[in-house]
C-alpha cells in the first residue's frame, strides 16, 4: 500500500517514470526534515561539504528552520518583498557558495498562499548543480489539479529540470487521516541519503527509511483508501470547489466597498489560502482596523483564522466545508470590519494580545522563553 501511495503521488507530480522515488512520512515536517537531511548527506558524501548552508525564503515553512537547527545547517533567509511576496531570486543567486547544499521554494507557502518563482529557482539549481526542494505540503492535491480544474497553474514540479525533491501532505487536501505525508525524489539515488542503516547493532541489522522506527500501518492504509476512493475525478471536483471559493473571497476583499478600504489581500494567491492585512490608513483613520482585533472578532462568529506576523496579517485556508459557506464568511468579515473600523488601539482579544506583545519586543529570546513555558504547561 505504501508503495502504491508513493507511486500515485509521484505520477501526480510528474516524476520521471524510470527514476522517481519516495517515502511516506508522518507529516509535512518529517517530509521536510528528511529532504533536508538527504541534501546534507549528499553534499557531504559527494562534495565533502562539512559546513553546510541552505537558502530558503523567509516565508518557507518553519520546519526548514527546525531542520537547520537539528542538522547543524547554516540558514540564509531571503526576503519576499512586496508586491509579489515571492522569494527574491537575485538574492538567492548571490547567496550561493561552495557550502550550499539546498535551495528551497514553496508552492504555495503557508503564511500567504503565494507560489514562489520555481522556474527561476530551477534555473539556478541547474546552473550551480544544486538540489532544489519544492514544498507542496499545503498545496498538495490542490496545486496538482489546478490545470485539470480549469485554473491557471504555475510550473512547480518535476517537469522543471532543477527540482530534485518535493514534499506533499496527503493528510491535507488529499483527505487522508492526519499523520500522512509523502516526500518525493527525482531519483532513488537521492532518496538513499535519507535512509538510516546500522549493520553492526547487537539487536540485528537495523534499517529505517525515515526518522521513525515503527510506523502505524493503519495510517498508510487510510491514506491508500482515501486516494482510491476519491480518484482523479474526485480531486478535480474538490479543487474546483475550494479554489473557486478562495477566489471568491479574494475578489470580495479586493472589490467590496465594506472591505477594500480597510484590508488588502497579500500578493496573488493561486491555490486555497488567502491572506490579508490592514490597509495603511494614516490619512483615513475612520477606515483603519487592527488586524488582530479583527481575527479575534471573527473567532466570536465561529471563524478561527490563522494570525500571521511580518507583516501583521491573518489568513483563511479554504477547505471543503468552508467552500460551501464562503458567502457567510464574506458577510461576517464585512460585519466585523465595520465594527472594527476606527478602533485600532483596543487589542482586547487573544490574538491581539499575543502578537501585539510579540511584535513589540525586539529581543525575540523573550518570546521564545514564553513559548517554551507554554509548551511546558501542556504536560502538567
Amino acid at each position: 500500500m505504501e508503495a502504491e501511495v508513493v507511486a500515485m503521488t509521484l505520477g501526480l507530480f510528474h516524476a520521471p517514470s524510470d527514476t522517481g522515488a519516495g517515502v511516506t512520512t508522518s507529516g509535512g515536517t518529517e517530509s521536510i526534515l528528511v529532504a533536508v537531511l538527504a541534501a546534507r548527506q549528499k553534499a557531504y558524501h559527494e562534495r565533502g561539504v562539512t559546513e553546510p548552508e541552505m537558502i530558503l525564503p523567509k516565508t518557507a515553512h518553519t520546519a526548514f528552520r527546525k531542520a537547520g537547527d537539528y542538522f547543524k545547517i547554516k540558514m540564509h533567509l531571503v526576503d519576499c518583498p512586496e508586491p509579489s511576496y515571492r522569494v527574491h531570486v537575485p538574492m538567492v543567486r548571490r547567496l550561493i557558495n561552495s557550502n550550499t547544499i539546498l535551495i528551497v521554494g514553496s508552492a504555495p507557502n503557508f503564511p500567504h498562499g503565494i507560489v514562489d518563482d520555481i522556474p527561476a529557482l530551477s534555473r539556478l539549481a541547474v546552473k550551480y548543480k544544486l538540489p532544489l526542494h519544492v514544498d507542496c505540503c499545503l498545496g498538495s492535491f490542490m496545486i496538482a489539479f489546478l490545470s485539470k480544474a480549469g485554473f491557471p497553474s504555475p510550473d512547480f514540479d518535476f517537469r522543471l529540470p532543477g527540482v530534485t525533491s518535493i514534499s506533499v501532505d496527503t493528510h491535507k487536501y488529499g483527505f487522508a487521516p492526519k499523520g500522512n505525508s509523502v516526500v518525493l525524489y527525482r531519483s532513488a539515488e537521492m532518496r538513499k541519503y535519507q535512509y538510516y542503516v546500522c549493520p553492526d547493532w547487537s539487536g540485528g541489522v537495523y534499517a529505517s527509511p525515515n526518522i521513525a522506527g515503527s510506523r502505524p500501518g493503519a495510517l498508510i492504509a487510510g491514506c491508500w483508501a482515501s486516494l482510491m476512493r476519491l480518484g482523479e475525478d474526485g480531486y478535480v471536483n474538490t479543487c474546483l470547489k475550494i479554489v473557486s471559493a478562495a477566489k471568491q473571497l479574494e475578489d470580495a476583499i479586493r472589490s467590496s466597498e465594506r472591505l477594500r478600504h480597510s484590508i488588502a489581500v497579500i500578493g496573488k494567491p493561486m491555490v486555497s489560502v488567502v491572506a490579508f492585512k490592514a490597509q495603511d490608513n494614516h490619512n483615513t483613520p475612520h477606515n483603519a482596523v487592527d488586524i488582530y482585533d479583527l481575527a479575534d472578532a471573527m473567532s466570536t462568529k465561529g471563524w478561527h483564522l490563522n494570525a500571521l506576523q511580518d507583516p501583521p496579517a491573518i489568513h483563511v485556508a479554504v477547505t471543503l466545508p468552508v467552500s460551501s459557506a464562503v458567502d457567510d464568511l464574506i458577510k461576517d468579515l464585512e460585519d466585523v470590519v465595520d465594527s472594527c473600523k476606527g478602533n485600532v488601539t483596543s487589542k482586547k482579544g487573544d490574538a491581539a494580545a499575543l502578537y501585539g506583545v510579540a511584535g513589540s519586543i525586539p529581543d525575540k529570546s523573550i518570546v521564545k522563553h514564553l513559548a517554551t513555558g507554554f509548551l511546558d504547561t501542556l504536560y502538567k
